[in-house]
């Protein structure tokens, strides 16, 4: 089916299925699982110590043998040790996050890397591919974590028409429907976060994803708007508390420290009120806790009949 995909045949994987490289939870264990399913498994570094990173990157060596990909935050206080990390085991695929990669592309080119970005915008996506991205995830404000402004259906078919490298389409996309409307905007792959977060495979805490399975269409929010930094995630105490705090003026610094440690808490301790549970808009529609491989195989053995259906009710 894929055969003549552009991202399939850029990194050697069978489907053009990206797991989204998230904070904490984007472990060896999810990112090995996704690549051994025939996807692109990503490791989520955000704020990884170096040596934590490289030991998460040699047990998804050690569990697959199919490409992978990591994450960076660039961002991050650790962002010029991590990349080091990343040229050192030479990491097939490296996806950004937060800013231009742009100075550390030389080297991961040199060791064969694949670098693609995450974009927000047009004008990004353009000055990312003249720093040599290979191709771009153009990410709607769907998504969980950070976000952008601009929506999915908006984003991705004006990245498509800027760039001459792949586009990745990512935000809002979690079954066989969401893949066949990203096709048809001009995207070569998706990327999924919050499905693969309520996979058996994934790490995060019982409670977190007992969260995400009850969650409706409108359960999520988003905060931090006035940092500059949004977040989506699902309403609960401590969103509540964030809202109130931003709707009243509070400074920069007492938002910040309001979310120091809160998305462990969530996904480690299982505080889902006083936590951050990052989840795109999408929540409303996992209801269920599978295997990576059954949810993999699921969108794709479902899309031949999704696109059938769609141009018969077209007719």
């Amino acid at each position: 089916m894929f055969e003549n995909n552009a991202i399939t045949n850029l990194l050697h994987i069978k489907y053009p299925i990206f797991q989204g490289g998230m904070a904490w939870i984007g472990t060896a264990e999810l990112a090995s699982a996704v690549s051994n399913a025939g996807g692109l498994g990503i490791i989520g570094a955000g704020h990884m110590p170096p040596d934590a990173l490289r030991a998460e990157i040699q047990k998804v060596k050690g569990w697959t043998k199919n490409p992978f990909g990591v994450n960076i935050m660039l961002m991050s206080p650790f962002v010029k040790e991590v990349m080091q990390v990343v040229v050192e085991e030479k990491v097939p695929v490296v996806t950004t996050g937060a800013g231009n990669p742009g100075e550390y592309v030389p080297a991961l080119k040199e060791i064969g890397s694949k670098v693609i970005p995450v974009v927000a915008s047009v004008a990004l996506a353009k000055r990312l591919v003249k720093s040599g991205a290979d191709a771009v995830i153009a990410e709607g404000m769907e998504s969980g974590g950070h976000i952008g402004e601009i929506t999915t259906m908006a984003l991705v078919p004006q990245v498509v028409d800027a760039v001459d490298v792949p586009v990745i389409a990512a935000g809002g996309i979690g079954d066989a429907r969401g893949m066949a409307a990203a096709f048809a905007l001009g995207a070569q792959a998706v990327q999924m976060g919050s499905r693969f977060v309520v996979s058996e495979e994934c790490i995060a805490h019982p409670h977190y994803k007992e969260l995400v399975v009850k969650a409706k269409d409108r359960s999520t929010v988003i905060t931090g708007r006035t940092l500059g930094h949004p977040v989506r995630s699902i309403s609960n105490k401590l969103t509540r508390k964030y809202e109130e705090m931003e709707a009243a003026g509070a400074s920069n610094e007492e938002l910040e420290k309001l979310g120091v440690g809160a998305l462990h808490r969530a996904t480690h301790e299982g505080d889902v009120e006083n936590g951050t549970v990052m989840i795109g808009e999408i929540s409303g529609m996992l209801n269920d806790i599978k295997p990576v491989k059954t949810i993999i195989e699921d969108m794709v053995n479902a899309l031949p009949s999704v696109f059938k259906t769609s141009v018969a009710k077209t007719n």
